[in-house]
């Protein structure tokens, strides 16, 4: 299989080997192990999903909400799985003479099993990990274009999805499962990659995503309501965002003080840390900041008495910060931090972030991903000094995520634009009309004229439609995504692609 087959993760194309037996010594150097069922063949691989099998994988057969992974165990060796990592209750489904690694708790090793058998990838580059609410794309990708500027072959990681050494892969999720991961490292060394970017989200921290890798510099940019439906409260998502920044983790951190959970992060952490800010005192600091429509430009002051003059070619003082961010975490990972700034200078931008939109508009068309409380406020405060007329945004908000945010959205988007069209997002299972509904609960005391337009293609035309000379359309919330998903069922749509046919359709 290609290592850039649709669908599935990149892996390298000539795996290591590692023998049956010497895999279960070395795990049960980890923990108790038992082996079941015959010795099976040499590992290459690892796999979470029995759709991403190759031959020669461990299939890690894990338990679930709905089902236990064993049961799935002959499609895996259908599909060429030489064994299987499960617990004493996935042993007691395997097929009879299944070869299988049985430990009680195997998601807990299964990250550093699968840097094991993947010989380690990710120790011989240097990894920068960024986590926070909003910002880590922008922060990421603009770290891949300092990489390019300076001659270092590099990858990122994330949620617009992964790139190594200038080659798109499709990934499913922010961070990668962890066999997935590892696989994909394996693939950066075999194409001579030696600094990965990536993002790390709360989830992947909690669910061990990212365990077996140690980054070299972990980056906090900030943290605001989100992802409370897998979280208990703000106070837990931090406490999964910090656990990031401990020796386990990561040799030495980096955290912007300007926001209030960046600071407290300083009394959790128990690696090195160091700070950057955009207003006040820290070891890294923007200052002489310049804003404008296409970008911002501004001096980085380092702690070594570094002033560097810097770019960053996405509007809003909120990119400064993670410009300051991206450019702070090369530095510290030992990058020249002259040349990693002036490649961000000149770079292109972040997909689906602040993208503008030109079809010979008479009016600013932007598409950006924010859909979280935060984002949108940092969004549209953004854009309002582009005009002298008016901020028109089209909203909506995401199904089978976290409720409690849509009325907030609603209210912020109400106060601040001048006209509001709600639609949808990606309703996923929930009842769109519903959905829509929350968000207008928000919207009651706002300043904003409020429309409902289930649509969101019909919706998009009309804040077209709407858009006089000089005014600003944002249509949010999806960004770079290229689909909608309803009901468990994705239908093509481009926000981008659809805003560019409105304004064709319009006439303007």
């Amino acid at each position: 299989m290609s290592a850039e087959q649709p669908g599935l993760p990149g892996r390298p194309t000539e795996p290591v080997a590692t023998a049956w037996t010497d895999l279960a010594g070395w795990l049960g150097s980890l923990t108790s192990v038992t082996t079941h069922g015959p010795e099976a063949a040499d590992v290459t691989g690892v796999s979470l999903s029995t759709q991403r099998i190759r031959t020669g994988d461990l299939y890690a057969a894990l338990p679930g909400a709905r089902a236990h992974g064993a049961e799935f165990t002959p499609a895996a060796l259908a599909a060429g799985a030489v064994g299987v990592l499960t617990d004493p209750a996935g042993a007691a489904l395997l097929p009879p003479d299944t070869p299988a690694l049985v430990v009680d708790q195997p998601r807990r090793v299964l990250g550093r099993l699968a840097a094991h058998v993947y010989g380690e990838p990710a120790a011989g580059m240097t990894m920068i990990g960024v986590t926070g609410t909003q910002g880590k794309t922008t922060t990421t990708r603009l770290l891949e274009d300092g990489l390019e500027a300076i001659g270092v072959t590099g990858a990122v990681i994330g949620t617009v999805g992964t790139r190594v050494a200038g080659s798109d892969i499709k990934t499913a999720l922010t961070t990668p499962e962890a066999p997935d991961l590892h696989g994909l490292f394996a693939l950066m060394r075999e194409r001579d990659v030696e600094v990965c970017a990536m993002e790390v989200s709360s989830h992947a921290l909690v669910l061990g995503r990212v365990d077996g890798v140690v980054f070299d510099v972990a980056t906090f940019l900030n943290l605001g309501r989100d992802h409370l439906d897998f979280h208990a409260d703000v106070d837990d998502y931090f406490a999964a965002k910090a656990s990031l920044f401990t020796p386990e983790r990561a040799r030495v951190g980096l955290t912007n003080v300007d926001d209030e959970f960046g600071r407290r992060l300083l009394d959790t952490a128990t690696i090195p840390m160091h700070t950057y800010s955009t207003t006040g005192a820290a070891h890294w600091r923007a200052v002489d900041v310049e804003l404008a429509g296409d970008g911002a430009t501004f001096t980085v002051l380092g702690p070594d008495g570094q002033r560097v003059p810097a770019r960053v070619p996405v509007p809003g003082a909120f990119n400064v910060s993670n410009a300051l961010a991206a450019i702070a975490s090369a530095a510290i990972a030992g990058l020249d931090v002259t040349l990693v700034a002036a490649g961000i200078g000149q770079g292109h931008g972040v997909p689906g972030r602040l993208e503008r939109v030109e079809a010979g508009q008479d009016f600013v068309l932007v598409v950006d991903y924010a859909h979280k409380p935060d984002a949108v406020e940092a969004v549209v405060a953004t854009l309002r000094p582009l005009t002298d007329g008016r901020v028109i945004v089209v909203l909506g908000a995401g199904g089978d995520r976290d409720p409690g945010k849509r009325p907030i959205m609603g209210e912020i988007a109400a106060r601040l634009a001048d006209v509001l069209i709600v639609t949808d997002d990606n309703p996923r299972t929930e009842d769109p009309a519903a959905i829509r509904a929350a968000v207008l609960a928000g919207t009651r005391d706002g300043a904003a004229e409020v429309l409902e337009i289930g649509d969101r293609r019909a919706a998009i035309v009309e804040a077209v439609r709407r858009a006089a000379p000089g005014d600003v359309v944002l249509v949010a919330g999806k960004g770079h995504e290229t689909g909608q998903e309803v009901h468990g069922e994705v239908h093509p749509f481009d926000d981008r692609l659809v805003a560019r046919e409105a304004v064709e359709a319009v006439g303007r």
